[in-house]
Formats: C-alpha cells, sequence, structure tokens
C-alpha cells in the first residue's frame, strides 16, 4: 500500500442523518494521521464541508475513475471523496427511500475497494435501515449484510469502549438484530462454538491479545438459579464452554449477566460474550456513549462503527451539533486493527 498513512474508507451512511458531517468532521480532525477516504455524495459533501467549516478541502473522483486508474494518494491537505451520487436532494433529518439503494452502494464499493486494495479498512457512518427496506431491498443491518457480501458463514458483533476509569470493555454477542422471543431457539452449541472460536481468533489477530480470556453471561436470570430459571446455561452454554476449553479458549462461565459486569470481574478479562443484543449492549453504552466502537468480528477485511445511530432530529438542526467522537474511536480503532495484522504500519489514533 503506497504512502506512509493507513487509508480508510469512511462509509458515510444514511445521508439525511448525522453520518456525513460526523464522517466530515473525523477524517479532518485525523488527516495528518490517517488517509480517510469518504465514500458518498460528492456535490452534497463538499457543500457540507463548506458548511462545517470552509477550512475543509475535498477532492472529488468517480467510481470509473477509481476502477481505471487506482487510489490517488493526495497529501493530508485534502480529503478524497469517491462519488457515489444520491437519487435524491438530501433534506437533512427528513428520509427519503430514494436514497436507499445509493446506500448500499457505498457499501458495495468500499467492499470492492478492499479487496482490490485501494483501502485497508473501512469505517461505517449510521444508516437507517428502514429507508432501505422502503427501498424495495430486505436489510437487517450492516452485520448482516457485509457477511452476505463477504461469503462469511458467521460474523460476531462485538462493542468496545473506555470506561471512566479508562479500562477498555468489550462486549460480544451470541445472537445480533432478532426478536427477544427468537433468541432462546436460536441459542446452541454449534453456535456458541463458532462465536467462540471467532472471538479467541480474531481478539489474537486484530488486537494482538496472546491468550484472550473471555467471560460468558448465561441466558437466564441467575443464570438459570441451577435450572429452576431454565436450562439453556446447563444443557447448552455449560458444555459450549467446556468444549471451548478443550479446544483452547479460555472461556469461563456462564455468569448471572446482572452482577457480570463489575470492575472485580472483567479487570482481567479481554472480552465479555453476551447472549443477545439488549443484555450487553445497554451496559457497554452507558459506560462509554459516544466513545464506543462497534467492531465486526469473523470477516475476512476490517470493518468498525460508531456506537451510535442515524441522529436525524439533530441532523434536522443543523451542522455544529454533532460530535464525531465515536467517527474518531472507529477509524482509530480500524489502524490498530490494520497494525494488529500488519505490524510494519505506522502508529494509529489511541487505540481500544
Amino acid at each position: 500500500m503506497a504512502g506512509t498513512r493507513p487509508v480508510i474508507a469512511i462509509t458515510t451512511g444514511e445521508p439525511a442523518g448525522i453520518g456525513p458531517e460526523i464522517s466530515l468532521r473525523a477524517a479532518w480532525a485525523l488527516r495528518a494521521e490517517v488517509n480517510c477516504v469518504l465514500l458518498g455524495d460528492a456535490a452534497y459533501l463538499a457543500m457540507l464541508a463548506a458548511d462545517i467549516d470552509p477550512a475543509i478541502r475535498v477532492a472529488a473522483l468517480s467510481t470509473q475513475a477509481l476502477r481505471n486508474s487506482g487510489l490517488p494518494h493526495f497529501g493530508p491537505e485534502r480529503l478524497t471523496v469517491i462519488d457515489v451520487p444520491l437519487a435524491a436532494h438530501v433534506v437533512a433529518g427528513t428520509l427519503d427511500a430514494a436514497n436507499g439503494r445509493s446506500v448500499l452502494d457505498i457499501l458495495d464499493l468500499a467492499v470492492a475497494g478492499i479487496k482490490a486494495g485501494w483501502f485497508e479498512a473501512m469505517v461505517t457512518a449510521p444508516l437507517q435501515k428502514s429507508t432501505i427496506n422502503d427501498a424495495g431491498v430486505a436489510f437487517s443491518g450492516h452485520t448482516e449484510y457485509l457477511a452476505e457480501k463477504t461469503g462469511s458463514e458467521r460474523v460476531v458483533m462485538m462493542l468496545a469502549g473506555t470506561t471512566a476509569d479508562s479500562s477498555t470493555l468489550r462486549v460480544a454477542l451470541a445472537t445480533t438484530h432478532l426478536p427477544l422471543r427468537a433468541v432462546a431457539d436460536a441459542i446452541g452449541g454449534d453456535l456458541l462454538a463458532e462465536v467462540l472460536d471467532i472471538i479467541d481468533g480474531d481478539l489474537k489477530r486484530n488486537f494482538g491479545i496472546a491468550a484472550p480470556r473471555i467471560l460468558v453471561t448465561g441466558l437466564n436470570p441467575h443464570a438459570g438459579e441451577n435450572g429452576y430459571l431454565g436450562r439453556e446455561e446447563i444443557d447448552i452454554i455449560a458444555p459450549a464452554l467446556a468444549a471451548a476449553q478443550a479446544r483452547g479458549i479460555d472461556a469461563r462461565g456462564p455468569y448471572p449477566a446482572d452482577t457480570l459486569f463489575q470492575p472485580k470481574y472483567l479487570q482481567d478479562a479481554d472480552c465479555v460474550l453476551a447472549m443477545y443484543h439488549d443484555q450487553g449492549l445497554p451496559v457497554l453504552k452507558y459506560a462509554s456513549f459516544g466513545r464506543g466502537v462497534n467492531i465486526t468480528l469473523g470477516l475476512p477485511l476490517v470493518r468498525t462503527s460508531v456506537d451510535h445511530g442515524t441522529a436525524l432530529d439533530l441532523a434536522a438542526r443543523g451542522v455544529g451539533l454533532a460530535d464525531c467522537s465515536s467517527m474518531v474511536e472507529a477509524i482509530g480503532c480500524a489502524v490498530q486493527m490494520v497494525a494488529a495484522r500488519r505490524p510494519a504500519l505506522s502508529s494509529s489514533p489511541a487505540p481500544l
């Protein structure tokens, strides 16, 4: 990869939300350290950049020029924008299904660009699932879409954040975007085996942790209370942990989720595996919201994202109100992950 700065693709997300603004702000703030290439509607991003800060300079490039000649390596005095035109005019705060397919085109370009060697990783701004579904495309989230696009049989959502005492908390999920009534049926020994293998392997490969320690929650209150509140812990989770330990994975539990998230238990843990979305993520987001990073494990590429949504109401009030801290952290985390894969890469923003 040419150049001294790591090259990271930033997908700017739902155009009516805060994604384009936080992408521009974070990319400009980190321009001396990271070559952040923005993917989105170039005309809209240029107009938005001028509103945010007249000092921001953008250089637009068509996707055809990118495919023909590859990515030019501009210096840090301007941001490269790969133009993925929108179908409809953007009204901040107002969703338009006409732009739903363009948002997916942006994701597709990021994946293709990593495969082509133009980008070393991708960082995604938030998108609006409903807009894409209203555009006629079944879509449940970045995680599932990227798994399908890369042919990954199993991926794992993990969020990482810095807590008030400056320690790092990582929480991975056995299941992601499922209705609560479907969670128990989805959890099985094969699923947990695959998830634990991915977490252990990616913590080693992407974060340089030689021997990851994983703490695992139960599914039921009090981790099933010895079978009185459910038998999933006895019949499924505990056997899966024993099998993982036999494979050399340091996975411990199952622990009651309501007491596990305490410093005395977490101080030596590298990751917590929660059974479902709202079991693990509220704790992490309470501890580090606005500074957290969403990381997809199990992909053949590096993908990180912010820990929040599109904030349409904030976008509707105008520029200058959105906080780009989570995007800055997500970019820094992506660079750290690339560095772990490629030790010769230059230093990065503070990792998670």
